[in-house]
């Protein structure tokens, strides 16, 4: 059920940077999927109103991946892409005296911090959980995961409120990053058949620093204040 609203929040987001377009019944006009500010190819047509663009296609465009297994699809957009509709850093609020009287977290960002660190350790158990058991790792087998962990963190960086949430977005952002390294680091040793012990992750200094990192942030979540110890840089 996770895994489906996931998804479901994910497409709901793509549709976000169509721009509005009036309501036509002609699904042959030709119409321009602007993305960021930029161009794309992508093709966007129209039925009974609603406007529809390829998957595919939209991938291709925001240098993204898209995958299948069974009945879920797994759409991933890289952080940093210069085309990606998904922001990498935070927008800086305007300054004002109430910024300055409240350093700590916005109750909005924290929780949307807390549900993001939560996938996150979802991601991480389900990768750890393969390598221990000898099972495939894949990155179509980890995509839901990486879908719902992007999507999550984009709802928190639109949160991001206070000096203290840009600082710890960014750090959030971090540890997203060295997820996927993680994950692209074990799925490559499987692609090209090099074993992966059991006890892998045990020895592995980026999953190491994934996991101090998350420590840190659970700990500034506890106390509403952000310390920077420097895990997760």
């Amino acid at each position: 059920m996770r895994r489906r609203r996931s998804l479901a929040c994910l497409l709901a987001t793509l549709f976000l940077v169509v721009p509005e377009i009036g309501l036509s019944q002609n699904v042959n006009q030709s119409r321009t999927l602007i993305i960021n500010g930029q161009s794309t190819q992508v093709p966007v047509i129209q039925v009974n109103g609603r406007s529809y663009v390829d998957l595919e296609s939209l991938a291709s465009a925001v240098n993204g991946s898209l995958s299948s297994a069974g009945s879920q699809i797994a759409f991933s957009v890289p952080l940093g892409s210069a085309t990606t509709a998904l922001p990498t850093t935070a927008a800086k609020p305007a300054p004002s005296a109430a910024l300055a009287s409240n350093p700590g977290f916005s109750k909005g960002f924290l929780n949307a911090g807390i549900e993001t660190a939560a996938t996150l350790r979802e991601w991480h158990t389900a990768l750890a959980s393969a390598i221990q058991n000898g099972y495939p790792v894949t990155t179509g087998a980890l995509a839901p995961y990486r879908v719902q962990a992007t999507t999550n963190l984009r709802l928190t960086s639109i949160a991001v409120a206070t000096d203290s949430d840009r600082s710890a977005y960014q750090l959030l952002s971090n540890e997203f990053q060295n997820m996927v390294k993680l994950t692209d680091k074990y799925a490559a040793a499987r692609a090209n058949m090099n074993y992966i012990s059991p006890d892998a992750l045990q020895n592995d200094d980026l999953n190491q620093r994934f996991v101090a990192c998350g420590h840190s942030l659970g700990a500034m979540a506890a106390s509403g204040q952000f310390v920077d110890e420097g895990s997760c840089d």
